[in-house]
This record gives C-alpha cells, sequence and structure tokens, in this order.
C-alpha cells in the first residue's frame, strides 16, 4: 500500500511510534510518505520506500499565526494525489485530522482519500479537553474514517470526555525487539557509573507532566543506600529545574544530563533501572523500550501504565509523588541481583511476547486494509 504518515517530528511519543511505524511498514514493502514540516528525529534518510515530504508555510503579513494546518492540507492533498496514496495515517488529532479532513475533501470530485487518527494521549487528555479545542477535537475524531488509540484507558477516557460514539480500535504501541535487546554485559556502563554503581536512566521530553525532578530527588534517596548514576535522556522546560535540584541536594556528580539522543536504543540496554514517575501515562513508550533492553521500570500507577506493566511482575508501580517508595523499589533492584535477573528476564517476556512490532504491525496493515474497503 502507498500511506501517508503525518505526525509531530519532534521527541514525544507521537511522533516517535509514527515514524517507528512507517519504517517498520517499509520493511514490509508498502510504499510510505511521511507529510511533515521537519524530518521526523528517528527517520534516517536512505532508506528505502521511506518518502518525505516537507510542508512549508509561508509568512505573509496578514496572518499572525502561520496557518500550519492549511498548508498542511494542500501537501497532503498533493502528495495524495502526485503519489496515489491509498490512505492518510495522523498521528495527534489536533491540527493532523482536520488537516487530514480538508485533504479528503479536495480530492472527493477526483477519487476517496480516507484517513486514520491515532489518539496518543495529550491530543484528549490536555488539548481536546481545553474548552477553546473541545468541539474540532471531536469534530475531527468523528470525522476520521478510523480511529486508533493506544491503550484501553485512552479509548475510556476519549469515549468519556467526547462522547465519542465511532469505534475506536485499540492498537498498542509497539517496540522493534531486534534492535531494543539486552545487553547483559553492560561494559559501556562504567563510561557513567562509578566502578561498582549501577546506572538509572529517564527517557522523555521533559514536560512537567514527565515529573523530572522527582527522578532527582528519587536517585538521592538511592544513593544513600547503593552508589548509583542517573542518565537523564532528552531536553525539555523542566530541564533546568531539575539541573538546579540536583545541585541543591548535592548528587550533581552523580547525574549525567545527554541531551537529546537519536539512539536511545543504544543508552537504555546500559541500565539497571527505568524511572518513569510520570504523572500521567497513556502507555509509557519509555518503559517499553526498557523492558525490551531488559530494563524494569519503576514507574506510577497512571493511565494505561497498568497494561503495560504488571506490577512486582516485570516492573513496579507506585503512587505519583511517592518518592520514598519509587526510591525504595529502585534500590532493592540495583541491590538484589536475583531480584534483578528475575524482573529483568519477566521484561524481556512481557515486550517480546506481547509488544514486538512483528505483533502489532499486522494489526495496522489489516486496519488499513478494513478502511480502505478490502478487508473481509
Amino acid at each position: 500500500m502507498n500511506v501517508g504518515i503525518t505526525c509531530y517530528p519532534t521527541y514525544g511519543g507521537s511522533g516517535i511510534v509514527a515514524t517507528e511505524l512507517g519504517l517498520e511498514l517499509a520493511n514490509r514493502g508498502h510504499e510510505v510518505h511521511f507529510i511533515t514540516y521537519a524530518n521526523p528525529i528517528r527517520l534516517d534518510p536512505g532508506i528505502p520506500r521511506i518518502h518525505y515530504h516537507e510542508v512549508e508555510v509561508s509568512t505573509y503579513p496578514l496572518f499572525q499565526y502561520p496557518p500550519y494546518c492549511l498548508a498542511l492540507a494542500s501537501r497532503m492533498a498533493e502528495v495524495a494525489e502526485l503519489h496515489n496514496l491509498d490512505l492518510l495515517h495522523v498521528h495527534y488529532a489536533i491540527p493532523h485530522s482536520i488537516s487530514a479532513m480538508l485533504a479528503k475533501d479536495m480530492l472527493a470530485p477526483v477519487r476517496r482519500l480516507p484517513f486514520i487518527t491515532t489518539l496518543h494521549g495529550t491530543d484528549i487528555t490536555l488539548v481536546g479537553a481545553d474548552r477553546s479545542y473541545f468541539p474540532i477535537t471531536k469534530f475531527s475524531i468523528e470525522k476520521s474514517d478510523g480511529i486508533t488509540s493506544i491503550s484501553e484507558y485512552l479509548r475510556r477516557q476519549t469515549v468519556d470526555v467526547f462522547g465519542v460514539q465511532n469505534d475506536i480500535r485499540v492498537i498498542t504501541n509497539f517496540v522493534n525487539c531486534d534492535v531494543y535487546k539486552p545487553d547483559r554485559e553492560k561494559a559501556m556502563a562504567k563510561c557513567y557509573a562509578p566502578a561498582e554503581g549501577k546506572l538509572l536512566i529517564h527517557v522523555s521530553n521533559f514536560r512537567p507532566v514527565k515529573r523530572v525532578q522527582d527522578c532527582v530527588r528519587i536517585l538521592a534517596e538511592v544513593v544513600k543506600r547503593a552508589p548509583s548514576h542517573l542518565l537523564m535522556v532528552g531536553d525539555g522546560p523542566e530541564r533546568g529545574p531539575a539541573e538546579y535540584l540536583a545541585r541543591e541536594l548535592g548528587v550533581e556528580r552523580h547525574v549525567s544530563f545527554l541531551g537529546k539522543q537519536n539512539h536511545v536504543e543504544r543508552i537504555i540496554p546500559l541500565a539497571h533501572v527505568l524511572l518513569m514517575p510520570s504523572e500521567l501515562e497513556s502507555f509509557g513508550l519509555a518503559a517499553l523500550e526498557g523492558m525490551a533492553c531488559g530494563v524494569p521500570a519503576v514507574s506510577t500507577r497512571v493511565g494505561g501504565v497498568p497494561e503495560l506493566i504488571a506490577d512486582g511482575v516485570d516492573g513496579y508501580l507506585e503512587a505519583v509523588g511517592d518518592i520514598a517508595a519509587q526510591a525504595a523499589r529502585v534500590t532493592a533492584l540495583v541491590t538484589d541481583d536475583a531480584l534483578h535477573d528475575r524482573m529483568s528476564q519477566a521484561a524481556r517476556k512481557t515486550a517480546t511476547e506481547r509488544f514486538c512490532a512483528d505483533k502489532i504491525i499486522p494489526l495496522y496493515e489489516r486496519y488499513y486494509e478494513e478502511v480502505c474497503g478490502r478487508g473481509g
């Protein structure tokens, strides 16, 4: 099939999932056309069957803000017509589903161009629930030819918040288990951790909802009991406050802020524990990537995370903001090798048996066929 994919080409989970989906589809023989304002972060150039079409937004004195939604719709219609796209798959409802709807209407006199909207989380829980965006978000979801959500939690939220009557297909996030895999030796960990210490890791876009400073507070408790070092991967508005807090708590030498990294699959396997103390997660992609690498997560019991992590089996779930409880779980994992080995193996097993790309991508392929009227 010829598939057009639009996403935010940034370090957020929705952009990462969309990019990985495109790569997997291309590997399975589909032609994939990314239509967005910048090259997605994990999209290396020159990959067979992957095409990138930039959306250019002209500046004009009449507009206080550049009309990206309209420019995107025009580009979608143009790419669909030139490359005979079978469908558009947009990630994150606003504004992408509105642009896809406009592109569909533009081509309606000539051909049908169905579009699927995948809901990732904050497009429902934050943006869509803002009264100023509520009507347009609801409208765009209901006008979609297909709707998917990344967790059962998010599906329920969409129905509860917006009263959407359309069928919403739950297709979870996924991970390439051949790329994200354990590193039993963890030889490169010594580049960061003290000789006898263990590595902790946090991966996010450092937005307030991720509670990045909680990671530093957890570390401050863990180092009192076990030599440890925290890798902070990513960037965003909470990085500065987290760096300041590390100095204030006297643990700055136990933390490395690595900034944005394009190849987290090389870094995550070095760690022993992944920290995800978020206030809300609709799924928890970082935790899944850690689990595939045999790195159990200590997370919060929020949103769709319990659909991913079985508490006490392949990771731990604690209350938001309970630093003592989260630190205790981390300490246990870095001091009890038998416990860590058991949980590491369980985490890898969960990833491979339930969330590997080869199990999830066919669900998207079948849904594409269904939406295009080829199913059955």
